[in-house]
């Protein structure tokens, strides 16, 4: 083969990457839906005259169905192209929205945000792991960090700029706007060039993947990161309240949302420099530990001084999983859909048992001023694990490979 010949696929995959803006579409809508119905709590329970903790429970089903009844519906489709399954999960993920627009009663509801729930985790894996396939090995951090940056983009516009719909238009109205994203989000996808990445894996192979001691390693910080983060993101508003004694809770969602936006979209730029993903979320996890255990003093003395922690946090927590899912797709170069989407799972099964977890560690008793010190504590654990089980896992692939 020539020498033309052989640089031409990387020059193809160049031209495609204009193309992953539109899966950052998706992954835009997607960061809207996910973390907007948190803000519309109040609206929702007063309008189906129900508890604002059992309207809460539509954020548990929306996570817990992204991360386990999406690589259950995944399996079903394991046969298509990319391009198909990126189609069909926006369309199941938009008549979701549409149905929660719709919503009479809170079965009714329930059901529509785990319809929705099974379209986001259906996509968002796909949609990485496509980005990746759509560009060069040396611009791979960067592909990814424009998809992760519009799950990051569409949460900090979400949350306070829904809050604000809703006081006008009403919840409904916020949710049909939503729908109309995943609309415009599907054309986008139709544009798509055909694509060549590994279909949705089965179940199986998913859980198969675990076996790898560097994968199960690097899914299980990834876990534990979700769980920190949401534990404490839900109960934003009541930390600030014990903490801050302010009922104002925009302000610390914007703070933390910016955050995310910079972290997301500069963290693929210094995976791709620096090619070190293990000691880029080594550093990534010091700066969230930081973070959440200063965050309760600089509350407590004045509430303006929350915004540095909440700014670090954001985008420290929005990063990590740049580099997370480089490691994975490293480590599973032959099966890279299976790894991003077991790390995509992860991370909301994480969200739904943080959420859970924080509401169970306040109902014990513990001061909402002290959560960040709860979840802090969980991120020490994820980076001693970190620390351990995946660079053990990475130095043994490393000395493998060096091996005749």
């Amino acid at each position: 083969m020539s020498a033309t010949q052989t640089a031409a696929p990387p020059r193809a995959q160049d031209g495609r990457g204009r193309f992953i803006p539109l899966l950052a579409l998706g992954t835009f809508a997607l960061g809207v839906d996910a973390y907007v119905m948190a803000g519309l709590l109040p609206h929702v329970s007063e309008d189906l005259s129900i508890s604002t903790s059992s309207a809460g429970q539509m954020v548990t089903v929306f996570t817990l169905c992204y991360a386990l009844g999406g690589p259950v519906f995944a399996t079903l489709l394991a046969k298509r192209s990319a391009k198909v399954v990126l189609g069909v999960a926006l369309v199941v993920f938009t008549l979701g929205n549409a149905l929660t627009a719709l919503a009479p009663t809170l079965p009714v509801l329930l059901v529509a945000r785990a319809v929705a729930g099974v379209g986001a985790g259906v996509y968002s894996p796909i949609a990485a792991a496509t980005a990746a396939g759509l560009t060069t090995p040396e611009r791979r951090g960067r592909a990814l960090a424009t998809v992760m940056g519009g799950l990051s983009i569409g949460t900090v516009i979400g949350v306070p700029v829904g809050m604000l719909l809703a006081s006008h238009i009403g919840w409904r109205g916020t949710l049909w706007l939503i729908t109309a994203l995943g609309v415009v989000a599907l054309i986008g996808i139709v544009r798509l060039p055909k694509i060549e990445v590994s279909p949705p894996p089965p179940l199986g192979r998913r859980v198969r993947a675990l076996a790898s001691g560097r994968v199960a390693g690097i899914v299980s910080v990834s876990l534990l990161g979700g769980i920190a983060s949401l534990g404490l993101y839900t109960y934003l508003a009541e930390f600030l309240l014990d903490a801050a004694h302010t009922h104002q809770t925009v302000w610390a969602m914007w703070a933390w949302g910016a955050g995310g936006i910079i972290g997301s979209l500069l963290i693929g730029r210094v995976v791709d420099r620096t090619r070190r993903p293990f000691a880029a979320v080594t550093w990534i996890l010091v700066l969230i530990v930081a973070s959440q255990f200063v965050l309760p003093t600089a509350a407590h003395t004045a509430a303006v001084l929350a915004v540095v922690p909440l700014v670090i946090w954001g985008a420290a927590g929005w990063a990590v999983q740049v580099p997370q899912q480089h490691q994975l797709i490293a480590a599973q170069p032959e099966q890279a859909t299976v790894a991003v989407s077991l790390n995509s799972s992860a991370v909301y099964l994480g969200s739904g048992i943080g959420s859970a977890l924080g509401g169970l560690v306040l109902g014990l008793g513990a001061a909402p001023g002290a959560l960040p010190y709860y979840t802090g504590a969980l991120t020490v654990v994820a980076l001693v694990l970190h620390l351990t089980v995946v660079r053990g896992a990475v130095r043994r692939a490393e000395s493998a490979a060096t091996t005749p």
